[in-house]
């Protein structure tokens, strides 16, 4: 995970509540349909830790 990814989907958090992953998938798609591998992998991570996949502790 990296710190941007996490400042970012804390930002989403913040700004747009449980919409927070619409919101990064909705960005996510436009970087993809103008072909940008980089910013869609940002996006990615993002999506990740909002979905609780990207977190970095001891499974439960």
């Amino acid at each position: 995970m990296s710190a941007a990814a996490a400042s970012v989907a804390g930002q989403l958090l913040r700004q747009y509540g449980d919409d927070a992953c619409v919101i990064a998938t909705l960005r996510a798609a436009e970087v993809a349909a103008q072909g940008d591998v980089e910013a869609l992998a940002h996006w990615d991570a993002v999506i990740a830790i909002l979905d609780g996949g990207g977190t970095t502790g001891p499974a439960n």
